[in-house]
């Protein structure tokens, strides 16, 4: 009686065993399966894109509009962040500079945090939400409607009919964006660095245009484009993929959102290692 009951025991360990070992296989080979169709989707947008503007048949029309929308969902968020953020950074690496008594070197730090780090984070994130959550609901309703097996049916390929206009329009929003918050960013740690802070004005811009320099902002600029690419990519999948009713339109945009952020994430951090060890912080 006893060993058929130990029996019944390895049994249920060993089933239980067997299931997490599927669920974690079936997991690693979907995650694996989805970003081979991501990569699919990235390169047939990039190559579409180059083709359709040297046949002069880029629809510039449909990608103003699509920039105007993700425009008028993440200009107003941007400023708000820009401007905490650079209060932020101007105050917390003031304390510590006042403690070193070199207040004259706000201007730099602070302005070098808004640039490297600051503005092309706020820009992806702002991307990474508002953006990724109207394309993926866009394109994942046009889904659950069937629009896009009708564009299929007629021949029309709904990369080169949705995709690409949109991501046209992110790679055109996400470097005003990042100039927006750059220059909002920086004159809000200017002010608090002057009014609260007792730098000089000349002060302050002497540090920053001695230690600013044009090849930061290009690598600022340059991050978020990448972020911009990572955001419509995923987004654009996501909402191309969406099934289950409404229901699936909402997964869709959930995991647009939380992909881009954590797909954000992980790219800075390489991206900042990489710019650090070929572009290092020196005198301008």
């Amino acid at each position: 009686m006893m060993t058929t009951s130990v029996d019944e025991h390895r049994a249920k360990s060993d089933s239980a065993a067997q299931i997490v070992r599927k669920n974690f296989t079936d997991t690693i080979v979907s995650s694996l399966r989805t970003f081979g169709r991501a990569v699919d989707l990235a390169r047939e947008s990039t190559t579409g894109t180059l083709a359709d503007v040297l046949a002069r048949n880029f629809q510039w029309r449909e990608t103003l509009i699509q920039a105007w929308r993700l425009i008028t969902v993440t200009a107003i968020p941007a400023i708000l962040m820009a401007i905490p953020f650079g209060v932020i950074v101007s105050v917390q690496v003031g304390n510590l500079i006042h403690s070193l008594g070199a207040d004259s070197m706000l201007g730099a730090t602070g302005g070098l945090g808004v640039i490297k780090q600051g503005a092309p984070i706020a820009t992806g994130f702002l991307l990474g939400g508002a953006g990724a959550a109207a394309i993926a609901a866009d394109l994942g309703a046009r889904t659950i409607r069937e629009e896009i097996d009708a564009l299929n049916t007629m021949g029309i390929s709904p990369v080169h009919r949705l995709v690409i206009p949109r991501l046209v329009a992110m790679l055109i929003v996400a470097p005003m964006l990042n100039v927006l918050i750059i220059i909002v960013g920086v004159l809000a740690g200017y002010a608090v660095a002057v009014s609260g802070q007792g730098v000089t004005p000349g002060s302050y811009w002497s540090t920053f245009g001695s230690f600013a320099t044009v090849g930061d902002v290009w690598v600022s600029l340059l991050k978020a484009l990448i972020f911009g690419f990572l955001v419509v990519i995923i987004a654009c999948q996501r909402g191309l993929e969406a099934k289950g009713g409404p229901r699936g339109v909402a997964d869709a945009v959930n995991a647009a959102v939380v992909l881009s952020v954590v797909s954000i994430a992980i790219v800075n951090l390489l991206a900042t290692q990489i710019s650090a060890m070929f572009l290092p912080t020196k005198l301008a």
